[in-house]
């Protein structure tokens, strides 16, 4: 499997129709998408069909990575960056399983997505959103060097936009 990003830990890949089962797993745990908006998929099915459908790796370039653990090869979440047309953003996201939490998987995953996006894709700036209450990701945003730049609407819940500019543009 083609590795896009390695860490002393983790390498990222592209997600692929084979990670059904995990992100289907994933979303299952309401703790895991509590401040996401999403809702879990009905079924395995679901997930695969989600995954065969996504396109921001050819749309974009890049996109959400799984992130694999390299000592043993465990699927922990995944991590990566998101264009939006039409916001003409880019933003990092992650969601990794609950018993990967305070781990500092998050951190070293989402600042090497941050790094690539800068050194490698020319990004010239990177937001992060986060519901209010989402202290946890809050935390991540600001570890990796985001720093608050208003609230904003969060599908009808209190939300914070942080954001990081590429230093070398």
């Amino acid at each position: 499997m083609n590795h896009i990003i390695e860490t002393e830990r983790l390498f990222l890949r592209e997600l692929t129709v084979d990670d059904a089962e995990h992100f289907y797993r994933l979303n299952l745990n309401p703790n895991v998408i509590r401040y996401t908006g999403d809702d879990a998929f009905k079924d395995v099915e679901e997930a695969r069909l989600f995954l065969e459908n996504y396109n921001d790796y050819k749309r974009n370039g890049f996109g959400r990575w799984a992130v694999i653990r390299k000592s043993d090869n465990a699927f922990l979440g995944w991590c990566g960056l998101k264009y939006s047309n039409d916001l003409d953003e880019t933003d990092i996201g992650f969601r990794f399983f609950e018993e990967h939490w305070n781990k500092g998987y998050a951190t070293e995953s989402a600042m090497a997505c941050i790094e690539y996006g800068f050194q490698y894709l020319g990004q010239t700036f990177i937001i992060g959103r986060a519901m209010k209450d989402n202290i946890g990701s809050i935390q991540v945003l600001e570890k990796i060097g985001l720093t608050y730049v208003k609230a904003f609407d969060f599908d009808g819940h209190a939300g914070v936009i942080y954001v990081c500019k590429n230093r070398e543009l």
